[in-house]
């Protein structure tokens, strides 16, 4: 029997989920997979905003989440971030319990590597980040080196890959913000971010090939990410730019594993 994949949101927000759910839907309709199971913490912290709040959420989460790994084919952690559950929930986990599902991948993870596979092992294009929060500017920097660098549980490493990356640029709103604040002040800010990274990049003689959504809450806002590339870059360029959604990437990657797995 075909097990459903598992889909973490592992803070307390209960609109958050609904808002991976409804942004999968198309993805989920079309597959022949059981639909996956969409899983809130039952508590921890509203929005995860600092790695601090990562460790919380994952001590909230761990001990509910183990039960579920054997009714469960893989798991995919909808925060981005270097969340510690990732590493915590592959084989064998925490507390000596069965071994868990395998693959468990983040999104973060999976945006770093569809970016990866979408400009390839190009000398011209780079990818980069834009993100919420200023404090992500550093952490998630620190993140992609580290996985490319292999230093994280199950990573294989690609170093050669870290000359692609153009770093991280920030909103300076939280996910919370994001949906809360006027829709104005959100455009202006994450055009803003991603014409920034795109001028990193050019500073290093690259052209910007891939932009990862760097918060799950920025589900559905591809076409702001668009118009700023377009207008930094020319219509042309700017529609040829990849906008990688962390959730959607890990989706595909998990499901294309469940299926060679039957």
């Amino acid at each position: 029997m075909v097990l459903p994949i598992l889909i973490v949101n592992p803070n307390t927000t209960e609109s958050m989920t609904r808002g991976l759910e409804t942004m999968l839907e198309p993805y989920m309709a079309s597959s022949s997979l059981p639909r996956p199971t969409f899983w809130t913490a039952p508590s921890g912290v509203p929005s995860i905003n600092s790695s601090a709040d990562c460790d919380t959420s994952a001590h909230a989460c761990l001990p509910a989440l183990v039960p579920l790994l054997s009714t469960h084919s893989a798991v995919l952690i909808a925060c981005y971030s270097v969340h510690p559950l990732v590493d915590l929930l592959q084989p064998p986990c925490a507390g000596g319990a069965p071994p868990g599902p395998n693959p468990v991948l983040g999104i973060f993870e999976a945006s770093v590597l569809a970016s990866l596979a979408r400009i390839g092992p190009s000398d011209s294009h780079a990818f980069g980040i834009v993100s919420t929060g200023t404090v992500w500017e550093a952490l998630l920097a620190q993140g992609v080196r580290d996985f490319l660098l292999g230093r994280r549980r199950g990573s294989d490493g690609r170093a050669a890959a870290l000359d692609q990356f153009a770093g991280v640029e920030t909103t300076g709103l939280d996910a919370t913000e994001l949906h809360d604040a006027p829709a104005p002040l959100v455009r202006e800010r994450i055009k803003a971010a991603v014409k920034r990274l795109i001028g990193r990049a050019h500073a290093r003689g690259k052209t910007l090939g891939a932009v990862c959504l760097g918060c799950a809450g920025m589900a559905g806002m591809d076409e702001m990410v668009r118009e700023a590339c377009v207008e930094a870059l020319g219509e042309e360029r700017g529609r040829e730019v990849q906008i990688i959604d962390g959730v959607k990437a890990g989706w595909a990657m998990l499901e294309a594993r469940v299926r060679v797995d039957l």
